[in-house]
């Protein structure tokens, strides 16, 4: 069993909006095996006990530590929560707020105090998660597989799936030509096949409704163009897995909806760097940090991309987004590209993490912007 809590662009807004003393962010890798949990579990303890210390020596009043403690105790003891994990944990505590996310992918373990939530490496689980669910689905069968980044594809239980066309709709066979009926032949085939696809449809509607995952279709005409038609699930992908899937395994179908992915997500990042392009030469899209910063704190970025991996030591005015660079990080201080970050999401800027070459103009960061500052 694994847990999956991918936070949503409003969780994310949320809680890089908070700003208050002792707030502590602790990531660590998790897994879904009860080893894997022990350790994640102690790792936390172990966490929480620095990040206490980290707390006394920063002058935090003694009941808001007493709170943050008492928080990160009640995570470590639910053990019903330790039973079901995903790749990596993230948990938030700040004496008031207390939340935890089971993410996909697999992060470092870190431990950050200060007077806001570090939620950076949170951006990494929504901006291209390598996650997904596949449909294959043929007139004799339907699976439902997840693929994730480190472990083997897995079939998924629905409950109320139909095994084939024909049970969804009753019968024997459809492939029989009824001598009296108004429907029959081919054309009573694809109503038969369309009450197949709603049928999945309905049945897989529970799930899809709380997903965040795109859905990869595999499946051959005519029942790729009656799914379509039939599905309102918005992460459908247009890409779709050719031919029947009765012919490959779960493996095959993985590794097939990894190129999906990454054509997917290529795509993405081509149209995010042709967009920028023009927008840096018309004017309204930023490679200069210092410009960045200032028009993050005015409001002005529409969108925001970054190299995931980068920090640039440093704080932003509050009131001007004036730099004030570091030598190095220090404690209590996430950089200047993360508390970018935060102002612009404070804004509603879209937001994306991205590897150091997709990052127009070279920079750690870019930014479109809704108006000049």
């Amino acid at each position: 069993m694994e847990y999956k809590d991918i936070p949503t662009k409003a969780d994310i807004e949320r809680i890089a909006a908070l700003r208050e003393p002792g707030c502590v962010s602790i990531y660590l890798p998790t897994g879904t095996t009860p080893p894997e949990a022990d350790k994640a579990r102690i790792d936390l303890k172990n966490h929480l006990a620095l990040a206490v210390k980290s707390l006394e020596s920063m002058g935090v009043d003694r009941h808001r530590i007493a709170a943050v403690r008492a928080e990160g105790e009640g995570i470590l003891e639910d053990r019903d929560f330790w039973r079901y994990q995903s790749r990596s944990l993230a948990v938030f505590l700040d004496g008031e707020v207390a939340e935890t996310f089971r993410l996909p992918n697999r992060l470092t373990s870190a431990c950050e105090v200060a007077d806001r939530f570090y939620i950076k490496p949170l951006l990494r689980a929504v901006t291209f998660p390598q996650s997904a669910l596949i449909l294959a689905l043929a007139q004799n069968s339907v699976r439902l597989i997840r693929i994730d980044p480190e472990l083997p594809p897995a079939l998924v239980e629905v409950e109320g799936m139909p095994k084939d066309v024909a049970a969804a709709v009753g019968k024997t066979s459809i492939s029989g030509r009824a001598a009296e009926g108004r429907i029959q032949g081919s054309e009573g085939q694809k109503v038969r096949m369309l009450e197949y696809v709603q049928a999945i449809e309905r049945a897989l509607h529970p799930l899809l409704a709380s997903s965040t995952e795109p859905l990869i279709l595999a499946a051959a005409e005519p029942l790729t163009g009656i799914f379509r038609g039939a599905t309102d699930y918005p992460r459908l992908v247009d890409d779709v897995i050719a031919g029947n899937p009765e012919e490959k395994t779960e493996d095959e179908l993985a590794t097939a909806a990894r190129g999906v992915l990454d054509r997917l997500y290529a795509g993405k990042i081509d149209a995010l760097k042709e967009d920028f392009s023009t927008r840096i030469a018309g004017g309204t899209a930023l490679v200069d940090l210092s410009d960045i910063a200032r028009a993050a704190t005015y409001g002005a970025v529409e969108t925001l991309v970054f190299d995931i991996d980068r920090r640039v030591p440093g704080s932003l005015d509050d009131e001007t987004g004036k730099i004030a660079y570091l030598d190095d990080d220090t404690a209590g201080n996430y950089g200047v590209v993360d508390e970018i970050i935060r102002r612009s999401l404070a804004s509603k800027a879209k937001v994306y993490a991205l590897r150091a070459e997709d990052v127009p103009g070279g920079g750690a960061v870019a930014a479109a912007v809704r108006f000049p500052v």
